[in-house]
């Protein structure tokens, strides 16, 4: 008899609603995570991320829907086990008057390692962050770089079984940016789960194999990373010798969204408009066409298709 396998995280119909607000901050939302599998998490400012994030950390209780780890109601699994899942937070979650070494030993003790096990544990950990050179630094004399290492080190002290990192990579160098996504990678292939939420959309698709996009407090597409992109229309970009006439203008944007910068036109087709069309009536047009680009659009212009373009600022 073939035995079903579940994934490590199932979140299903999940919903919330804080206390005096007139909307709901989640609205059935489901998602699943598997070990090895890295979920980017996607949503502008207001879209339900924290809320959910905040289930994940046990700092707020399940109202409508259910969360599993391993087929247990999460409440079970981290009352029995709270190291199972690990919340790297935006904010730093260290002391910063302790040194490197001391927050790891700090947090060792709070994560119940046993003794025998903190140093073994905590020189890993700072293996894995490449801290051992900071490691009698106060923390508030780290760069932001050292900082999110810190972040890191800690989010892997108890080997947990899924993590959640929540714009790990905010106020960093390019070099230290490279150096924690490759990290994150790294936890998955040893069998972790991850979860990554990020504004940097290059970043989603440099890490992610599946990609949730949640606005409103709800689920608006939960698809693989290839999917998404493959799904995303075809975007022309061309440069031209001299100005659009309105009547050209009109014509293109018949095809797609049209975007100029100085002699530079990008066009995002419609789903049911055809390359060819463009082509042809690039052809019959007096433009003086050159450095004629056709390729996918970005992850970003797949999310922005989704959650539009209106600024959010709450």
């Amino acid at each position: 008899m073939a035995v079903t396998k579940c994934p490590l995280l199932e979140i299903s119909h999940l919903g919330f609603q804080y206390p005096g607000s007139s909307r709901p901050a989640l609205t059935g939302v489901s998602l699943t995570a598997d070990r090895g599998q890295i979920l980017g998490l996607l949503g502008p400012n207001g879209a339900g991320k924290t809320t959910l994030i905040s289930h994940l950390s046990a700092g707020l209780p399940v109202q409508t829907g259910s969360i599993n780890i391993d087929g247990q109601p999460f409440a079970r699994v981290h009352k029995a086990h709270p190291t199972r899942v690990s919340v790297a937070p935006q904010e730093y979650a260290f002391y910063p008057m302790l040194t490197v070494l001391e927050n790891l030993l700090c947090f060792a003790a709070a994560c119940g390692l046993a003794s025998a096990q903190r140093r073994q544990r905590v020189q890993e950990s700072l293996d894995f962050a490449q801290l051992g050179q900071f490691q009698g630094t106060r923390a508030q004399h780290l760069s932001g770089g050292l900082k999110r290492r810190l972040n890191l080190a800690i989010a892997v002290l108890p080997q947990p079984d899924l993590y959640v990192f929540d714009e790990p990579t905010v106020g960093v160098d390019p070099q230290s940016r490279a150096f924690i996504l490759d990290a994150i990678k790294a936890l998955a292939r040893r069998g972790a789960a991850v979860i990554y939420t990020s504004h940097y959309m290059e970043e989603i698709e440099a890490v992610a194999d599946q990609v949730a996009i949640l606005d409103g407090g709800r689920i608006l597409r939960d698809d693989s990373l290839s999917n998404l992109l493959q799904a995303g229309a075809l975007q022309v970009r061309f440069s031209v010798n001299g100005a659009l006439s309105p009547s050209a203008l009109t014509a293109l944007a018949a095809l797609g969204e049209v975007a100029q910068h100085e002699q530079t036109i990008e066009v995002h087709l419609h789903a049911e408009a055809k390359l060819s069309s463009l082509i042809t009536l690039l052809e019959s047009s007096e433009l003086d066409v050159s450095d004629l680009h056709v390729g996918r659009a970005t992850l970003e212009h797949v999310f922005l298709a989704l959650t539009d373009r209106k600024l959010r600022d709450q």
